[in-house]
């Protein structure tokens, strides 16, 4: 097990079982290794990737009812949402909604861009992990978004509401639903020509909205000198009437499923209340 410590100008890796003192590794350019190795992890190879689906949490929330409320008739924008701007920031979880040791974020991880930034030739392979490295899950950006940290293991999640047509959405649902098996297992390099080994397989949502997807996405690789990482991304989306939203919670390692689990059930709570709040108001 290993603690991930922020320093200025370095990522430090402290050993807490069995080592001697810490280590840190300055990046630079020019480095792979440097890039990846706040990851680092004890694997025996890119075979041994072994993904299940995650469980569920373990004290649900109550469940959200599919939406039964007409669409409206005078929606003000052209994506078919009822919310206003004020209203989709309110909808919105936060690290409250999620509790310690979640924080807000300090920025963009450094593996987005050393291992989600990749290129590949299986088909719509592609298109997932342009998805993926854009956080437009939804096929399109996000009308509001916020990110979150894990200051214990370093995972983030990005939870954003979107800004499309629920027929948009439940095409991009659809189409979510399809990559277990159409990517099931496949090959990606990154920028910095690392060979990733990357499996789908579909995860289980709390039966929230109308309409959902959820996904678990592994990325593994083996740095220069020999050191196995390993990329674990929860992936959700949710459509609740006309208004949907979508996340990712990723983290080197195996990222824990209740922060995701919780964000859903929350998440779909809020939206559904904050789109009641809006139809008293008018």
């Amino acid at each position: 097990m290993t603690a991930v410590i922020p320093t200025r100008g370095a990522r430090c890796i402290r050993r807490t079982r069995g080592s001697r003192g810490s280590r840190c590794i300055r990046g630079s350019r020019g480095s792979r290794a440097a890039l990846l190795a706040v990851g680092l992890l004890s694997l025996t190879g890119c075979a041994t990737l072994g993904l299940e689906h995650p469980p569920t949490a373990q004290y649900p929330l109550p469940t959200v009812e599919k939406s039964k409320a007409a669409p409206s008739k005078t929606s003000p924008r052209g994506d078919g949402s009822t919310l206003t701007d004020a209203q989709a920031q309110a909808a919105l979880i936060t690290e409250t909604d999620l509790g310690a040791p979640w924080t807000a974020t300090r920025g963009a991880a450094t593996w987005r861009d050393a291992l989600l930034k990749a290129t590949t030739g299986a088909g719509e392979c592609q298109r997932l992990l342009d998805a993926l490295y854009a956080d437009e899950l939804l096929g399109g950006p996000a009308r509001v978004a916020v990110g979150l940290d894990d200051a214990d293991t370093d995972a983030q999640l990005r939870y954003q509401i979107g800004a499309r047509r629920p027929s948009d959405v439940d095409a991009a649902l659809a189409w979510l639903k399809t990559m277990p098996s159409q990517c099931a297992r496949f090959t990606a390099t990154t920028e910095l020509g690392l060979v990733e080994d990357v499996q789908v397989v579909e995860a289980p949502l709390p039966e929230v909205g109308d309409v959902r997807q959820g996904l678990r996405i592994g990325l593994a690789t083996t740095t220069d000198d020999g050191q196995n990482v390993l990329l674990t991304l929860d992936v959700a989306a949710v459509r609740v009437g006309e208004d949907a939203f979508a996340l990712t919670n990723g983290g080197l390692g195996d990222v824990p499923n209740g922060a995701t689990q919780a964000a859903v059930q929350v998440g779909a709570l809020r939206l559904a209340d904050v789109r009641r709040q809006g139809r008293v108001q008018v």
